[in-house]
């Protein structure tokens, strides 16, 4: 499936492009473009220019809960049999490096979940975990930005869709990295930062449910299509329960080590 090793999307020309990365270098980036499709076929050409979203459309944000042993610690939950799934609408996608836009009625409680992030190359319906990989377009960071004030039981009836949903709360990138590139997801290090500061770091061994078993179970009489970004849970350190959340101008960076960083800015409106 793999056509690339490194995918991104720059602007230019007033017109959005795909490009393979070749060197990152004091916030500047080396792309060779690639013009078509990552789900079809991508030509080679050259260009050098800003970094957009990785992709440049998802029919849905799937998102994982409680996937981390030392979050569940930290959240003083028990596991449930299988992951807990909720959902951001298409419109939360954000790209790597633009400013969070913040309703004011989701300021109060504002919260960080960084997340390594697959993105599903063709469409998956039934797959079985011996062969759920082969269905990853790649991996990539992501931030699940969530109102937690929206999110809390007494608001929500526990539902957390609703608190995850508003636009730009699902930032991505910088960069989607080949699924071919990386043979083990679950060897990965996430690191989540707020102003230069580090709030999460883990192994991705640390996930109660890996890849191949959230992509199965995904799947399961559920078509999961091409271009579905799974934000794959968040590990513990997250700001609810350190009493601290985000405000005006902060800056959040979620990378996972070696693949992909998002930086953003959060701007209260």
């Amino acid at each position: 499936m793999s056509q690339f090793n490194k995918l991104v999307r720059f602007e230019a020309d007033g017109a959005a492009h795909y490009g393979e990365l070749l060197e990152a270098r004091d916030n500047e980036y080396f792309v060779r473009g690639l013009e078509g499709s990552p789900f079809e076929q991508l030509v080679p050409t050259d260009r050098k220019y800003t970094l957009l979203a990785p992709i440049e459309s998802t029919p849905l944000i799937v998102c994982i809960g409680l996937n981390y042993s030392e979050h569940a610690k930290e959240a003083n939950l028990t596991v449930p049999t299988y992951p807990p799934v909720f959902t951001k609408p298409a419109d939360a996608l954000a790209g790597p490096f633009a400013p969070i836009p913040i309703h004011p009625d989701a300021q109060s409680h504002l919260d960080y979940e960084g997340e390594l992030t697959v993105i599903i190359g063709k469409d998956a319906l039934n797959v079985p975990e011996d062969s759920a990989l082969d269905y990853v377009l790649g991996y990539t960071a992501g931030n699940d930005v969530s109102a937690r004030n929206f999110q809390v039981p007494e608001a929500s009836g526990g539902q957390y869709c609703y608190a995850k949903s508003f636009d730009s709360f699902g930032p991505i990138g910088h960069v989607v990295v080949s699924a071919a590139e990386i043979p083990d997801p679950q060897t990965m290090t996430l690191r989540t930062r707020v102003n230069g500061v580090v709030k999460q770091e883990t192994s991705t061994g640390d996930m109660i449910f890996g890849v191949r078993k959230l992509v199965s179970h995904l799947s399961r009489g559920t078509t999961l299509r091409k271009g579905t970004v799974i934000m794959t849970g968040t590990p513990s350190g997250v700001g609810y329960f350190r009493k601290e959340f985000l405000k005006d101008g902060d800056i959040v960076e979620v990378e996972v080590e070696g693949v992909a960083c998002v930086r953003n800015e959060i701007k209260f409106l």
